[in-house]
């Protein structure tokens, strides 16, 4: 068990990779899911998972769920594991999918058919490190557990 200055760092490491993440994967479910920045929306973006890229319709409903609810979930600390396992799982079913095939590299100068995968490799070594270290200190999963001991007691 790690306590004082070790355990801090660790508090803080777990909220600064839960809000990275979060903060970066937002953006783009907001983009499904909404509209928002420049996105389709939840019926252009259904429309084109099940239509052009011929993904079933419980897929691309996760797709939508999982980038959406997962950062807001995350930047609360609630259903920490949960939601990193559900992102780990995603990324890796978008780079097998659609990024494999292109190598490692995004496609910064427009020479290669598609985008590698090493954004979604961020993604999944971000998850991961949260799947193993858990929410930390200052998160809503942090405070339920502290709860739950309380209450036990009591």
């Amino acid at each position: 068990m790690t306590t004082g200055f070790s355990s801090a760092r660790l508090d803080i490491g777990s909220l600064t990779a839960r809000l990275v993440l979060a903060f970066v994967l937002f953006p783009h479910g907001a983009q499904k899911m909404l509209g928002w920045f420049g996105g389709y929306g939840f019926d252009g973006t259904m429309g084109f998972f099940t239509s052009t890229v011929h993904l079933p319709y419980i897929v691309g409903l996760a797709v939508i769920l999982i980038e959406f609810f997962a950062p807001l979930l995350l930047v609360l600390g609630l259903a920490t594991r949960f939601c990193a396992l559900a992102i780990i799982s995603l990324m890796l079913g978008i780079v097998v999918t659609s990024h494999l095939a292109n190598g490692f590299f995004m496609n910064w100068f427009g020479n290669q058919p598609g985008e590698g995968y090493e954004y979604h490799l961020l993604f999944i070594g971000l998850a991961v490190a949260l799947l193993v270290l858990g929410p930390g200190r200052y998160s809503v999963d942090a405070w339920l557990a502290r709860r739950r001991a309380q209450l036990a007691l009591a």
